[in-house]
């Protein structure tokens, strides 16, 4: 019988033992966990922690809610602008047939312009998909093209000369590309433009300056009188393609700022200055072009531009082919290095 009391308390003693034990573990989870949640520096965090016996569950949930690091709401706040004024590329007018249509990719001409990976024409004929193109000089172009428009061949012999020029208008920065823009250079031999008529409006304060530009060829020359006719309407001024304006009536102008828009004079369009005879002999008689980018690849820009004729003199063609290229490359994206890649010239 002593035996029988002896193991009946050590066993109740052994699940006496077994229940602290086990109570002690589930208070060091529960500390453990609480400490864990103090100690984290998060904006929010939950934890959720079961403990004990099927029949048991103890859970335990901690929100945190710290003030954020300055200048974190301002951050957010510029991001939200950036993605509101994403600029989505306007895309013209597709025929119905053709919108669910897959587009073919195609390959910028950039890369079709360097063929220096084929090989050099040693013959007078040549597969171009094998072949380099001929590279000729500016004199043995035109050589060949008077060869080409002689009376005996097609009878042409002073039609105009035009420039294609290949750009390059990749930025420094990634898909970052030049815009479209239109420059009129001053060139040192003036030629007849044929097949386009150029007009100008002249802006000029003194009777001097205003006969000056009547004599060197401008449409309609005015002053403060003719502003304020543009302010209320009785004048109409975008039937002129080029508005120039002399430095004294600048402040003047600025009342029509507004309506005048792009065309407005500025300095580095070069459509102010103090010489109204030159500005207007430069927006007449000089060689107008236009840098219009690729619809698919942005990254490639072309320019026609007339530099001459053909009757007349090689070396003055050079000349004139020589300030284009010159004033080309003030547009110029990179500081280091030419856009330009290729330039062909044809006749019309």
């Amino acid at each position: 019988m002593p035996t029988y009391t002896y193991i009946q308390y050590t066993h109740k003693s052994c699940r006496l033992t077994w229940s602290y034990l086990n109570l002690i573990e589930v208070l060091s989870h529960k500390v453990m966990t609480m400490l864990t949640g103090w100690l984290t520096s998060t904006l929010r965090s939950t934890y959720n922690y079961s403990a004990g016996y099927n029949a048991c569950c103890n859970i335990f949930m901690q929100t945190r809610n710290y003030a954020a690091r300055r200048g974190t709401r301002e951050k957010r706040d510029k991001l939200k602008k950036k993605k509101a004024k994403a600029v989505v590329e306007k895309v013209g007018f597709i025929p119905h047939n053709m919108r669910n249509k897959v587009v073919k990719k195609t390959i910028s001409p950039l890369s079709v312009i360097d063929d220096s990976w084929k090989r050099e024409a040693i013959d007078d004929v040549w597969v171009v998909k094998y072949h380099q193109y001929p590279v000729y000089s500016l004199e043995e172009a035109i050589k060949c093209h008077r060869e080409l428009h002689h009376p005996t061949m097609m009878n042409k012999p002073n039609v105009p000369l035009t420039a294609i020029i290949d750009l390059d208008l990749k930025r420094e920065k990634k898909n970052r590309f030049v815009e479209k823009f239109a420059r009129v250079v001053d060139t040192p031999h003036t030629f007849k433009q044929v097949g386009e008529l150029r007009t100008v409006l002249a802006f000029c304060k003194s009777p001097t300056e205003q006969e000056n530009a009547r004599n060197a060829g401008a449409d309609f020359v005015g002053g403060a009188e003719l502003i304020k006719q543009i302010q209320t309407g009785a004048f109409t001024f975008r039937e002129y393609q080029h508005i120039i304006a002399h430095a004294d009536i600048l402040t003047d102008l600025l009342l029509i700022r507004g309506l005048l828009k792009r065309k407005f004079p500025n300095i580095k369009a070069g459509t102010l200055g103090n010489d109204m005879s030159k500005l207007i002999t430069r927006f007449k008689d000089g060689i107008h072009y236009t840098a219009v980018p690729d619809a698919v690849h942005k990254e490639y820009g072309r320019i026609d531009a007339v530099f001459g004729l053909l009757d007349m003199d090689t070396k003055q063609l050079e000349e004139n082919f020589d300030s284009l290229l010159k004033d080309i490359e003030v547009m110029k994206p990179k500081p280091d290095e030419s856009y330009i890649k290729r330039y062909t010239s044809v006749e019309w």
